[in-house]
């Protein structure tokens, strides 16, 4: 019985600190031609017997080569590129995008105005809300940026694409509007605790111009405009983490709004009951997108096959006669619409395995993974 083992190099530096340089597992092999057998019999193909290979590093080398260093500028020159590609991606590009860049341009505008009226009278609701806004169009504009940027095909550095930026730019938004809904709730209390409703009238007219620039973007994304929605593709669940933003700023506006109303009728805590009532209808829309997109950031199992699928899956593999041991199955989804997926199969020495490898791609096609990758160990 042959034994597979691992090995890990590692490179010392000067200043004693231990970085790993070289990982080799038993898949990364190098091929020589084998012995000519005596017998005439029938063996499997040289290629995929795991006796006749050889590490491309021996066990008593010391040293690897280590990567070149990017030239100065190198790195500022990606970043330039990537804008650029952005850019481009977002003046070429569809509706959604082109109707987002003019949503963007006039809250910036919005919040620019709200900022110096503020400043100069003094009023700090409207300097606080001005930032908030400001860091909300940033949010918007990292959205924006993904969906440019997706566009560009593969290239050697990012193999798979970039269509995993606006799953990025999704989960960004979902963690700003928790952070948001914490924050509503936290200003809720603080007026409970200090009664301070009467000293913010003032923000009725800012409550109400922000409503409409953001009832602007839900008509624009008002497609998307559902708690539990499914992703077929990337964009999807950007979208969606847009039209999720504007429409929680606007039901935080129509609070502001409605609590001021209920002020001039009299009614204590109104600012109280209206922010804790909009901070838990912020934290329930945004929960399941926040899910969905830390799901395949984390790289967890795809949701839409259940675990069960894959048990089934791997006991149907190791049935067959020809194999011995399945191990090392992960599966995940790369984003939304594409899984991919990778398992190891011991099998006897001396199968053929293009029989065992067409049945076990046919398993997990039917499961819906697009992309697997079976190694074949021999023992």
């Amino acid at each position: 019985m042959q034994e597979k083992k691992d090995a890990t190099f590692s490179y010392q530096f000067p200043d004693g600190d231990r970085r790993l340089a070289f990982s080799r597992q038993s898949s990364f092999r190098h091929w020589d031609p084998p012995l000519p057998s005596p017998s005439p019999s029938p063996s499997p193909s040289p290629l995929l017997r795991s006796h006749s290979f050889k590490p491309y590093l021996a066990r008593s080398d010391s040293t690897v080569g280590m990567p070149l260093l990017e030239k100065p500028g190198q790195k500022d020159a990606t970043w330039v590129a990537l804008i650029l590609a952005a850019v481009r991606g977002v003046a070429n590009g569809s509706r959604p995008m082109k109707r987002l860049a003019l949503m963007i341009s006039l809250n910036v505008a919005y919040s620019m105005i709200e900022l110096l009226l503020g400043l100069f009278t003094g009023r700090v609701g409207l300097v606080s809300d001005a930032f908030h806004l400001t860091f909300g169009c940033g949010i918007l504009t990292f959205s924006l940026f993904a969906m440019g940027i997706s566009r560009k095909k593969p290239d050697e550095t990012y193999t798979y694409g970039y269509k995993r930026l606006e799953v990025l730019a999704a989960f960004t938004n979902a963690l700003f509007l928790l952070f948001l809904s914490f924050s509503l709730a936290v200003e809720a209390l603080h007026a409970f605790m200090q009664d301070e409703s009467e000293h913010k009238h003032y923000l009725i007219v800012s409550a109400v111009t922000n409503l409409l620039v953001n009832l602007l973007g839900v008509w624009f994304f008002r497609s998307y405009a559902r708690v539990n929605i499914v992703y077929w593709k990337p964009e999807d669940m950007n979208y969606h983490s847009v039209c999720l933003h504007v429409l929680a700023d606007s039901i935080r506006s129509a609070g502001l709004i409605l609590a001021s109303w209920f002020l001039t009728l009299g009614v204590e805590n109104a600012e109280v009951l209206c922010l804790g009532i909009v901070s838990v209808a912020v934290f329930m829309l945004v929960l399941p997108l926040f899910k969905a997109t830390g799901s395949i950031l984390l790289q967890i199992a795809p949701s839409n096959i259940h675990p069960s699928a894959f048990n089934k899956c791997s006991r149907q593999i190791a049935s067959l006669e020809e194999v011995l041991e399945v191990s090392q199955a992960r599966f995940w989804e790369l984003v939304p619409g594409y899984s991919i997926g990778s398992l190891s199969v011991q099998v006897k020495k001396g199968v053929h395995e293009d029989r065992i490898l067409q049945h076990v791609n046919g398993l997990y096609n039917d499961l819906g993974i697009q992309d697997l990758t079976v190694q074949i160990d021999y023992k």
